[in-house]
């Protein structure tokens, strides 16, 4: 089997003209690449927000996390009530928008968030999951409203895919903005538990967008 590492550093220097990111383009698919499946993960840049974002695409199974700015989800947690002083703590964590989804034509998909791992620096940790954040703002007193805004935002726990179904929102790990982080995911396919990793997934910084502009 030929070392594919000179089309996967072609490709991400493609998509990235001045290469810097290509090993951690390798590095985010490799570990799945190494396990002799057709799945793969890969870094690139969203079009949207021109921020970095990682992928991971097998038969059935699709998952993107996507970099969000501290200021971000300052600024949105803010405009729907929430306290400067809660807003700073959400802030204070590693978020990603995040999309997961069924690729295939049948079958179902099961996740559940609670399964899920993050390492870093040599340690594993637990998400922060929705569950988690919505007993702080009950307990410090944060609004109704500002609490239903949050669990509409924020990516349930346990999730069931219809072939074709997808969804999207903000999932949390507890670790500084700037943190690199391994995601260690897993999911059901028709009830089989299926594993799978995004390694080198990089924590957006605590800055302005602007400063991360090249």
């Amino acid at each position: 089997m030929h070392d594919p590492s000179g089309f996967l550093c072609a490709a991400m220097i493609r998509i990235f003209p001045a290469g810097v990111r290509c090993l951690a383009g390798l590095l985010a698919a490799f570990p799945l690449l190494a396990a002799g499946s057709d799945y793969r993960g890969e870094a690139y840049q969203d079009e949207r927000t021109g921020l970095d974002a990682w992928r991971w695409r097998g038969e059935r199974f699709s998952l993107s996390l996507i970099q969000r700015l501290p200021d971000q989800t300052r600024a949105f947690f803010l405009a729907r009530g929430f306290s400067r002083e809660a807003v700073d703590e959400l802030a204070g964590q590693c978020l990603f928008q995040t999309l997961m989804g069924n690729r295939g034509s049948q079958g179902t998909i099961e996740v559940d968030l609670r399964d899920w791992r993050f390492r870093a620096k040599g340690r594993e940790g637990k998400l922060t999951l929705k569950e988690d954040w919505l007993r702080r703002w009950e307990a410090r007193g944060e609004s109704m409203p500002a609490r239903v805004a949050f669990r509409w935002s924020f990516y349930p726990t346990e999730q069931r895919f219809e072939p074709d179904d997808w969804n999207m929102g903000m999932t949390s790990y507890p670790v500084p903005p700037g943190t690199v982080i391994d995601v260690h995911f897993q999911w059901r396919e028709d009830g089989e538990v299926r594993r799978g990793i995004l390694a080198g997934v990089r924590c957006a910084p605590d800055v302005s967008l602007e400063e991360m502009q090249p």
